[in-house]
């Protein structure tokens, strides 16, 4: 019975964003848990910036950018 009301109420809850204009999606995230997880991403970082280290045209890029960022305003 206690069921039946939370389902009621879930359900009441969605109704109510799908006629604000929402909708509903799945998204499937890294489980931050896992073990290995923190050191896969010291991996992947040494990685990008190993490759950053050695790669002008990025370098290039990242510094155009730095410019143009002059004059914006928060």
């Amino acid at each position: 019975m206690a069921n039946s009301n939370v389902n009621s109420r879930v359900q009441k809850h969605r109704n109510s964003l799908r006629s604000a204009g929402l909708r509903p999606i799945q998204i499937w995230v890294p489980d931050t848990r896992k073990p290995g997880f923190a050191d896969e991403c010291a991996r992947q970082s040494s990685v990008v910036a190993q490759s950053d280290a050695t790669d002008q045209a990025i370098e290039h890029l990242l510094n155009e950018s730095a410019r143009d960022i002059d004059g914006w305003t928060d």
